[in-house]
């Protein structure tokens, strides 16, 4: 098995896990049952630290007490961040963050999980937060091996976002088209890049996002509105001079890549040039989706209608976007948000540059 996963990208990234007959045969089972390459990649690098500091501090993972995986986390914690100074959150600045810290020790958690189900251990070193009877004083939760701070998604304000639409509209057409739809139909970075040409419903004015590119293989229909259908067909002219075939909506025209499929990490790199012209730096890929489940709360969408929307298998990620939107402090403040996502379409796929106000400026 160690043979095997050395052969593959992930082994040759991670050859430490190659040295752990346990860690391959784990990831293997992953991969089988038919996880994402991404989530795999995610488990492989969570573990493949850990083992690291296993073998640094001469610990057997296989019989690793709960404080030796408390030196991994105190690791996780205080490791410098690798932005240095230029930390764009107030909590980002040493160590990891603390979501990035918790995808970590899932690794490590769910490998434990393994080897308890194979008979090697007799507990998982690393825990869960779990409900206690009568601990009235933490709600009758014991607390995980580190505390899970959940925060609510960031959003710009209208300022900004007139800033990055100000440098986005000076974009080519696909990029343009690429946030009108990733705010519209609120799409992950992954299920945005890996639209196809035969995704696409014209006549009704939908996109089909396929349950093999989602974050939880839920297939789903979603809509998109007549200004972004406009400038997506004046993308799909100006796609037919780089390639009539069929396949990827989004092509590459870089001279080196010309005509092949575009990229996570070029998508990725496009909306951070966006973001630093705009001085908006904590503008990302994701902001636009945020930014469009918090505007649907606001406009009164149940929150069911806005799970299905967004692709959430719960409603506990939805939830977010309610609480974010203040609509169950402001009710009132509701009246005539209808057309806030009008607005944003508008000055997404405008060739002017509207204001918050509605009038458009040359």
């Amino acid at each position: 098995m160690g043979g095997a996963l050395q052969s593959t990208s992930i082994g040759r990234k991670w050859p430490v896990l190659a040295r752990h007959d346990h860690a391959t045969s784990w990831l293997q089972a992953w991969s089988d049952l038919g996880r994402a390459p991404r989530t795999i990649d995610a488990y492989a690098r969570g573990l493949a630290e850990y083992l690291l500091l296993c073998e640094r501090e001469q610990i057997d993972p296989v019989t690793a007490k709960r404080s030796h995986v408390a030196v991994y986390v105190r690791e996780l914690s205080a490791r410098p961040h690798h932005r240095g100074a230029n930390v764009i959150s107030l909590d980002s600045g040493s160590g990891l963050a603390n979501a990035t810290i918790q995808q970590r020790l899932v690794a490590v958690r769910l490998f434990y999980d393994f080897l308890v189900e194979e008979g090697l251990r007799q507990s998982n070193p690393v825990g869960r937060g779990r409900y206690v009877p009568g601990r009235r004083r933490s709600g009758g939760l014991q607390q995980g091996l580190f505390p899970r701070l959940t925060k609510l998604p960031w959003i710009p304000s209208d300022d900004q976002w007139l800033r990055v639409l100000d440098v986005a509209r000076r974009e080519p057409v696909r990029n343009r088209v690429m946030l009108a739809l990733a705010y519209d139909a609120a799409l992950r970075r992954e299920e945005l890049c890996s639209l196809r040409t035969d995704d696409i419903d014209p006549a009704h004015r939908t996109l089909r996002v396929r349950a093999e590119t989602t974050k939880n293989r839920l297939e789903r229909v979603v809509p998109y509105s007549a200004p972004t259908g406009v400038l997506l067909s004046s993308y799909l002219a100006h796609r037919a001079t780089v390639s009539r075939a069929r396949g990827p909506l989004f092509l590459s025209e870089s001279r080196r890549n010309h005509a092949q499929p575009l990229s996570l990490w070029t998508w990725s790199k496009v909306v951070r040039r966006i973001a630093l012209e705009a001085e908006v730096e904590r503008f990302s890929t994701h902001t636009t989706r945020h930014l469009c489940l918090t505007d649907l709360a606001r406009m009164g969408w149940e929150v069911h209608a806005i799970a299905t929307f967004a692709g959430h298998r719960h409603t506990d990620s939805t939830l977010r976007y309610i609480h974010l939107s203040g609509r169950d402090l402001a009710d009132k403040l509701n009246r005539g948000m209808q057309h806030i996502h009008a607005w944003r379409i508008q000055t997404l796929t405008s060739e002017q540059m509207p204001t918050t106000d509605g009038v458009v400026h040359g």
